[in-house]
Parts: C-alpha cells; structure tokens; sequence
C-alpha cells in the first residue's frame, strides 16, 4: 500500500477509498470513518472534501450526513481494479501485527487477503498463551489499513489439533480450499496438516 500512498497522495486517502470500494452499499459518518480508518479528524475531513469535490463519495442527504461511494463516479471501475486487485498488504505487515501477542504456531490467510470471496474466513491464528485483546488490537489495524473487516478464527494449539482431527468443518473449510500459509510452527508441518 506504500506505492498506492505515494502515488496517489497519501496513505489516508488509499485507506478511505479502500473502505469506500469495500462497502459500497454501506453509508458511513465522519466518526465511523475516523474510527475505521484510524486515521485523525482532521485528515480524516480534509480526504473527504477532496473525494466529494471529484464526486468519488456523495451524501445521500443533507440530513443523514452519511457519506456513501458515489455509483456514477467516473473511474469508479479502474480505481476498484487498481485499489482492490493490488497486493492487500504485505506479509510481514501483517506477521509484524501479531509478534508480540503470544506463542503464535500458525497464521494463514485466505478471503480478502488472498482475493478469494468465497472463503470462510481471511484470517486463522493458532498459538499458545496468546493475548486475545493484543489480537484483536492487530486485527482492527489491519482492518484499518485494508478497509473491511476481517472474519476471524484464533485457537490455540491443543484445541486446533483436536478440531483437525476430527474433520471440523470451519478448520476443513480453511485447509481444503485456497488460503496462504505465513507462519508455521514444526510441530504443525504442512504434512501434519494434510494428513489429517
């Protein structure tokens, strides 16, 4: 997304128009925008004027005050592909998000990360004495950066293993259909998890 900020101006206006492109039937105020984005008020006001002054997003109404992506914007399509189909983020921006967070054994992507809609979740983290509010502090900051939120599964590594062997759907769901494996742990080797 560094590439994304420079060129078109700046990282916050990626994340907004992300968020916009993302949900495009959803309506958002200026704080929901704030707190999604984690980016500052006034930043936050100033991307806003620029993308209605080039009618990328529209109030519905004056009394509402949600702003909603504006379906007759021009380049509405390119700006889809160019935002939407570019790499969502980094590896190592999104193991960097869960260094501190425990003994983290497996994180795989799959879903939005992967370009994949039809998965069940973006995002699978298997550990052991893992903080779940550090957890859900890195997700909500890639949630930010990405401009969607992420569906979720975290287990540590005891009930994971249970889970795989005894064909949980939700754990066969992750591993028998498209997904990304970023981090792993010996003792959960890709032929334990095939195995299984």
């Amino acid at each position: 997304m560094e590439i994304l900020g420079k060129i078109l101006g700046n990282g916050a206006r990626v994340k907004i128009m992300r968020l916009f492109l993302l949900n495009r039937s959803k309506g958002f105020k200026h704080r929901d925008i704030v707190k999604r984005s984690r980016i500052s008020p006034s930043l936050v006001r100033r991307e806003l004027r620029l993308l209605a002054s080039v009618n990328f997003i529209k109030r519905r109404s004056l009394v509402s005050l949600d702003w909603y992506f504006n379906p007759l914007f021009k380049y509405g399509e390119e700006f889809k592909d160019l935002l939407l189909s570019s790499d969502t983020l980094d590896k190592q921006v999104i193991l960097n998000n869960f260094k501190k967070v425990g003994r983290v054994k497996l994180i795989i992507v799959s879903g939005i990360f992967i370009k994949n809609d039809d998965s069940r979740v973006d995002l699978l983290i298997v550990g052991d004495k893992m903080k779940r509010g550090k957890i859900e502090k890195g997700i909500r900051k890639l949630e930010a950066e990405i401009g969607v939120e992420l569906v979720y599964a975290i287990f540590d590594t005891k009930e994971f293993i249970y889970r795989l062997n005894m064909y949980d759907k939700l754990v066969r769901d992750i591993l028998d259909y498209p997904h990304e494996v970023l981090l792993q742990a010996k003792e959960l080797s890709t032929q334990t998890l095939k195995k299984r």
